[in-house]
Formats: C-alpha cells, sequence, structure tokens
C-alpha cells in the first residue's frame, strides 16, 4: 500500500532523478515494481564512478526529497558506498558503483516490473 499519492509518488521518483542528474549519476533506470511488490512503487537505479560520487548522489537525493518533505525512511551501504540504498517508502534509490551494478543487475532480478522511461517520467 502506497504512502502518498500516485501524484506524490511521481514527484518523489522526478525529484530524486533530478538530484541525480545534478550530480551526475550514471545510466538512471526506473523500474514501476507496483505491480510485482509491496516493497515500493519505484526503484531507481543509477551508478556513479567512485565512493566519493556515489556518497554525494546519496547525500543530493536525501537533502532534495526531505526539502520536499519527503523523509528518508532507512539507507544502507553509505560508508562502503558501493551500493547505497535509500529507502524513501514509496521509492527506493538504488546507487551501485559500476562492478556492483553488473553483478547484482537488479534490472535483471525486477524484470517483472516495467521499465519507465525517465524523460517521460519526468515530463510528467
Amino acid at each position: 500500500m502506497a504512502d502518498f499519492s500516485t501524484d506524490k509518488i511521481n514527484e518523489m521518483a522526478k525529484l530524486a532523478i533530478e538530484a541525480l542528474e545534478d550530480k551526475k549519476a550514471e545510466d538512471i533506470r526506473v523500474i514501476d515494481i507496483s505491480q510485482v511488490s509491496v516493497l515500493a512503487d519505484y526503484f531507481i537505479i543509477a551508478n556513479g564512478s567512485n565512493r566519493s560520487q556515489i556518497q554525494a548522489l546519496s547525500d543530493s537525493v536525501e537533502e532534495k526529497l526531505g526539502r520536499a518533505g519527503y523523509p528518508l525512511k532507512q539507507m544502507e551501504g553509505y560508508e562502503n558506498a558501493n551500493w547505497v540504498l535509500l529507502d524513501f517508502g514509496d521509492i527506493m534509490v538504488h546507487i551501485f558503483d559500476h562492478e556492483n551494478r553488473l553483478f547484482y543487475d537488479l534490472e535483471r532480478i525486477w524484470r517483472d516490473g516495467r521499465i519507465v522511461d525517465v524523460d517521460s517520467l519526468k515530463n510528467m
């Protein structure tokens, strides 16, 4: 069950994408998992090139969503920064280094979800 309305969830996703783009995240993907899981409505997946950038990406997402009134529920992996998970309830943001993104391959694991075009989401 969603914590927020569909419009608010889309706004959260747009803000997260903007925050990632502001810090030059690579290969941003969005998967709508609302029909296949109760974990969240969207997984947003991106990667950074090194530990410092991954932490900066995480900080940027947390700050941008927090300022908009969407508090972070849980964060995992920030210290090592090879896979940081930011859980905002209705959206989960996964920020990887290159190696771990390939290894964990969330896009394959969640292939039953619907891939959402990032540009279309930003223009909703």
